[in-house]
């Protein structure tokens, strides 16, 4: 074997391209991809296909079921149209969950890189607060800071990402305490480097796998909570549409309408269900362990 052929970048690359291709036999995880990208694509093109903005109140066509006239998804009590409230719902709805999950990951993965690498009593004081967190139902402490905080989609993001990169510190964490002691690590070290570049430069890269499954499950995980604090009324608020907000509006008409609750609850399903398809692709896909022998 050259030199060449067992460079870390090389092996890096050669073992990515391998996942790639495991990522694309597996059906359910391209079925998710499908799922992601048909709805984004849906959410931030359909607003500029449709003839009526989000907040258009048409009163004479209060409550036209689906497909009347151009009113594909129906409208709402006020006769505004539920497709371009969707639409305009799958873009708040999405932002936050997207922005969460950066926020989360970014926060987990720098306490769970120097826990994990530090040790001592830096990592024991780093992951006990990690389970001070977790030991707060997470429902419950998303709720109170919410009742606490003027909601808006950021102050939403920053609540949802605060309850939410526990669970990446931790992966992270034991990843890192595996490979704190490999050889390319203890070479960093009799070369002087210092403790930062070895933990992010070194360390971090061989770790990005986990990191990327995690996120993509915080994805769904993040767009859940803001549907469900909003539907409770505590997180945005209309006439800002989300899909939480509809399905709250939605629930003392399921007799006489319910396709004011239906349609954003398939967009919930859909965009949750979709991402974690692929969170779950991607492990198999990322998985060296489970492709050996």
């Amino acid at each position: 074997m050259t030199a060449a052929s067992s460079s870390p970048a090389l092996r890096r690359r050669f073992r990515d391209n391998r996942a790639v291709r495991r990522f694309a036999r597996n059906p359910l995880a391209l079925l998710g991809l499908f799922m992601v990208l048909g709805l984004t694509v849906a959410c931030f093109l359909g607003p500029h296909l449709l003839p009526f903005d989000e907040l258009y109140i048409d009163l004479r066509a209060r409550f036209a079921p689906p497909l009347t006239g151009a009113h594909i998804f129906g409208t709402d009590p006020l006769g505004r149209d539920i497709a371009a409230r969707l639409f305009h719902a799958g873009q708040v709805s999405m932002t936050v969950g997207f922005l969460a999950m950066v926020i989360s990951t970014v926060i987990g993965t720098v306490v769970g890189v120097v826990a994990g690498y530090r040790g001592g009593w830096t990592g024991t004081v780093l992951m006990r607060l990690v389970d001070a967190f977790l030991s707060f139902p997470s429902v419950f402490l998303l709720l109170t800071l919410a009742a606490f905080i003027k909601p808006s989609p950021m102050t939403i993001t920053l609540i949802i990402a605060f309850t939410s990169w526990m669970e990446v510190a931790r992966i992270v964490e034991a990843e890192v305490k595996s490979l704190r002691e490999r050889e390319f690590v203890m070479a960093a070290r009799m070369l002087g480097l210092s403790n930062g570049w070895i933990m992010f430069r070194e360390i971090l890269p061989n770790v990005m796998g986990p990191i990327v499954v995690a996120a993509t499950l915080t994805v769904a995980r993040s767009i859940l909570m803001e549907a469900y604090i909003s539907f409770l009324g505590y997180g945005i608020q209309p006439p800002l549409p989300s899909w939480g907000n509809m399905l709250n509006g939605a629930q003392q008409y399921l007799a006489a309408a319910p396709w004011l609750a239906i349609v954003p609850g398939l967009a919930i399903t859909i965009a949750v269900t979709g991402f974690n398809f692929i969170g779950d692709g991607l492990r198999d896909a990322l998985d060296v362990r489970s492709h050996n022998g």
